[in-house]
């Protein structure tokens, strides 16, 4: 099999997707960490956009966590983390849509703001979004199972999962709330966790909030 290079930054939640898509499917890939701050120039001319994370596979360069995960998918399909029937996997492509458009938009917004005001009101908008999946996935009576769709894990599952594995850094320096009536999603976060392959490549709460230290300080500063 061709060599798969993955590059990759340690605290970036969608370098952490594709990681997990590699590990869910039992492939292995080189990684690459590639430092944000002071980008290499070589690392400039294959990515696009300068961003990770970035794939190369086959001569190929694929960049973005979602086009990543479909491309692994549809080059790998033995290891299947999409639904067979079409309005079901457009429907698992529209719930990371709405990942990528709500928590991880507005959480990138928090973090870069020194805004107190506007750090609480991105805070509170995920608290409501996280209220809003309850509702709509792990409401009483809408699934049967202990992933997004039921039994089987998805790419859907290993979109949403990063950002709650780095919830304490929001908890701890920005305000946030984990609304206590979201029971059922809180079941599904330690489900993912428990998996082998999301347990051999995860960074624990107490990791992330040493990495961002120097967040606190410089909120502080702005407040």
């Amino acid at each position: 099999m061709p060599p798969i290079e993955l590059f990759t930054a340690p605290l970036c939640p969608f370098a952490h997707r594709a990681r997990l898509v590699i590990a869910e499917k039992g492939l292995s890939a080189t990684e690459v960490d590639i430092d944000l701050r002071n980008k290499p120039a070589w690392f400039l001319d294959i990515a696009p956009r300068g961003e990770v994370p970035l794939l190369r596979h086959r001569g190929h360069c694929v960049w973005g966590a979602a086009a990543i995960a479909e491309y692994l998918e549809e080059v790998f399909p033995e290891r299947p983390l999409l639904p067979q029937a079409p309005a079901a996997r457009a429907k698992a492509r529209a719930w990371i849509n709405v990942a990528d458009t709500s928590l991880y938009a507005a959480t990138r917004a928090m973090l870069h703001s020194a805004n107190p005001g506007f750090r609480m009101q991105c805070a509170l908008r995920l608290e409501d979004e996280l209220r809003f999946i309850q509702h709509r996935v792990f409401g009483q009576g809408k699934r049967d199972g202990r992933y997004w769709f039921g039994a089987e894990l998805s790419l859907t599952d290993l979109a949403f999962f990063p950002w709650f594995e780095q919830l304490a850094v929001l908890e701890r320096f920005c305000g946030f709330r984990w609304p206590p009536e979201c029971h059922g999603l809180r079941n599904w976060v330690e489900e993912v966790a428990a998996r082998d392959a999301v347990q051999a490549i995860a960074t624990s709460a107490e990791a992330y909030l040493e990495a961002y230290g120097g967040l606190a300080a410089t909120l502080a500063r702005a407040s």
